[in-house]
């Protein structure tokens, strides 16, 4: 008998099929620009598209045509992608949960240090060619060219990014009087006015862009628990349809069936026997 879950489970995949299909044109939209930051995004991008579509398209089929291996397959991947999410959504509290950067007396921004984020993210930043990609697309979104018409009161009472305050200007504590002879930090001596350096290879840019990193990471992570909650309903209504296709191709165990050209299951006869052997001993 068709039942109520198989139908909720069915629409419910004909609209996460048809929201795959946006989700993959941007991942192939991006994949064909040339901006460097939109390339970072482009392969998780498609990677959750063609699953969501493949997994919502088995779904819809096993759910609405009750074909149980389809559901079988549903199933399985959801149950992988379900798994693959919770630790992703872990994996992501972990390594942001340091940081947040250092308050500035006299300024309305932060600045950050690299020392206080967690050690995998910094190993992660300070590889050469990670760094130099995301050095270009800091170049190539012109982030600092905003700042070149601040006046020095601009930089008393504006706030700034965690990226402009670590990459567009030097350290606050720097001292560039020439008669000092104090000990600075390093990223003083890595400043550059021109404006293709900047403070670029310093050490607060990179604490800048980490800041960013933890900052989408949360928002991500909330955005994942709900996604996991919708995906364990999305799972529990599935496995009541797939049990409710299983009923469709055999009488055993679940009582009356309607449908007259059926191929027992494995097991039908051996259960028909000992069906008898009871009525006869009893």
């Amino acid at each position: 008998m068709y039942r109520f879950s198989n139908t909720v489970i069915g629409f419910l995949n004909l609209f996460t099929l048809l929201g795959s299909i946006p989700i993959i044109g941007g991942g192939l939209w991006m994949a064909r620009s040339s901006t460097t930051c939109e390339s970072f995004l482009q392969t998780p991008l498609l990677v959750v598209g063609f699953v969501v579509l493949i997994i919502s398209l088995a779904g819809f089929i096993g759910a609405c045509f009750r074909v149980a291996w389809a559901l079988w397959v549903y199933l399985v991947v959801m149950l992988f992608l379900i798994a693959t999410l919770m630790g992703l959504t872990i994996f992501g509290f972990v390594v942001t949960s340091q940081g947040r950067g250092v308050e500035v007396p006299g300024r309305a921004y932060k600045e950050y240090r690299l020392e206080d984020y967690s050690p995998w993210l910094r190993n992660k930043i300070k590889d050469p060619d990670y760094w130099r990609t995301i050095r270009s697309c800091i170049l190539g979104s012109k982030t600092c060219a905003k700042l070149a018409s601040w006046t020095p009161l601009d930089y008393l009472e504006k706030d700034m990014s965690p990226i402009q305050s670590g990459c567009c200007k030097p350290p606050t504590s720097c001292n560039y009087n020439m008669a000092t002879v104090e000990p600075q930090d390093t990223d003083c001596y890595r400043w550059s006015n021109a404006p293709t350096l900047l403070c670029y290879e310093c050490d607060s840019c990179k604490a800048g862009v980490l800041e960013d990193v933890r900052r989408d990471w949360h928002k991500l992570s909330v955005l994942n628990i709900v996604m996991l909650v919708f995906l364990i309903g999305i799972y529990s209504i599935g496995c009541c349809a797939f049990q409710n296709t299983r009923r469709a191709e055999t009488d055993y165990p679940y009582g009356e069936n309607r449908m007259t050209k059926v191929r027992p299951r494995w097991d039908y006869y051996w259960w028909r026997w000992w069906q008898d052997k009871r009525e006869q001993l009893y």
